[in-house]
């Protein structure tokens, strides 16, 4: 991948300042702020049981297809329960991102980004010195295939991390590659259409960390967009929320269930299942009292493939959605713009002219 992004300053050192106002740069226009929707009930994203998928019992397993793509047509998001995943690995993940944002300032240094790369601490997406930042600091990471891990970050975070995430990176691609799956069953084609494209995959990893802001209503987390990939799996760190998602015109906000994962459809997804399953905007929000942190898993296709909707998805009835286009040009497309919506996955719609 050909991507690049400004450096910018610590949040997490910002926010240990005693401000009482938000600096220019984090301040957002009326509209982009994050206003919650002016609804008493909102709904909540699906709830889908991975032991039920699982199940030998057919009418237990058919029953829960049927809600797992439900959720991901109508929804784009749902929470996965019973996923498998020991919790003990999880509480390691959980309490080893927590001490990457504890390590001394200068431990932080040898892992921040570099000019030209966005591995490492640091944001992405910024591309103008004018452009408005989000309160937010980000580690970012390739981790699967091995190969494309840049050893430069990847050996020199804290070794027990790095032990944990070693098995933990491998069991989230086993569990991505069969949600895959599962989403095929659901729409009744051959799962090797679509896990062909992710064989063997990539696996990107973000810690995001969201420190107490003193005017949380003028900033945002992080803004709104999908994720360019195929599936996100995200595990929440502690019990604050801030993840909303864009349904019906309102923004709604997801409580994350205890032990689950939250998991979301990126752009390529969408491309595969030719519009069925799509990807779905959404933002974090901040607040005035506590930090939030959050661990986001990213399954993407293999970086040698050539991005299009399965076979059996395309018909007279229903023709091609989307150009096709290579894994390496949509991610290095994706990453050369400002977040932005959907902007960049509309970009490879096609219109009915056929272009």
């Amino acid at each position: 991948m050909d991507v690049t992004s400004i450096l910018v300053p610590s949040v997490q050192e910002l926010a240990k300042e005693p401000l009482t106002q938000v600096p220019d740069r984090y301040v957002l226009q009326d509209h982009e702020t994050a206003a919650l929707s002016n609804t008493t009930s909102l709904p909540q994203v699906p709830v889908i049981d991975f032991a039920k998928l699982l199940s030998p019992d057919l009418n237990l397993k058919g029953h829960e297809l049927e809600n797992l793509h439900f959720a991901c047509k109508e929804w784009g998001f749902f929470q996965l329960v019973n996923h498998g995943i020991s919790s003990s690995l999880i509480e390691y993940m959980k309490r080893d991102t927590k001490t990457l944002y504890e390590l001394p300032k200068e431990e932080k240094k040898k892992l921040w980004q570099k000019e030209g790369e966005i591995e490492g601490f640091g944001q992405a997406f910024i591309l103008s010195e004018e452009q408005k930042l989000e309160w937010a600091d980000t580690f970012f990471l390739t981790t699967l295939p091995p190969h494309l891990r840049k050893p430069l970050i990847y050996n020199q975070i804290p070794q027990t991390f790095r032990e944990h995430l070693e098995i933990y990176s491998a069991e989230l691609e086993k569990l991505a590659i069969k949600v895959i799956e599962l989403m095929a069953n659901a729409l009744a084609i051959n799962p090797k259409e679509m896990t062909e494209f992710f064989n063997p995959g990539t696996q990107m990893l973000r810690v995001n960390y969201y420190p107490p802001c003193p005017q949380p209503e003028r900033v945002i987390g992080l803004k709104s967009h999908s994720d360019v990939g195929g599936l996100t799996i995200l595990l929440q760190i502690g019990d604050i929320n801030g993840l909303q998602i864009r349904k019906d015109g309102q923004w709604i906000p997801i409580l994350s269930l205890p032990n689950a994962f939250i998991i979301n459809i990126g752009d390529m997804l969408e491309i595969i299942t030719n519009g069925i399953y799509p990807s779905i905007e959404h933002r974090a929000t901040v607040n005035s009292e506590k930090e939030r942190i959050s661990l986001a898993t990213f399954y993407g296709p293999n970086m040698q493939a050539i991005l299009a909707p399965a076979p059996s998805l395309v018909t007279q009835e229903t023709p091609a959605q989307f150009r096709r286009i290579s894994v390496v040009d949509h991610f290095n497309g994706y990453f050369a713009q400002e977040l932005r919506g959907k902007s960049y996955l509309n970009e490879m719609r096609i219109t009915k002219d056929g272009e």
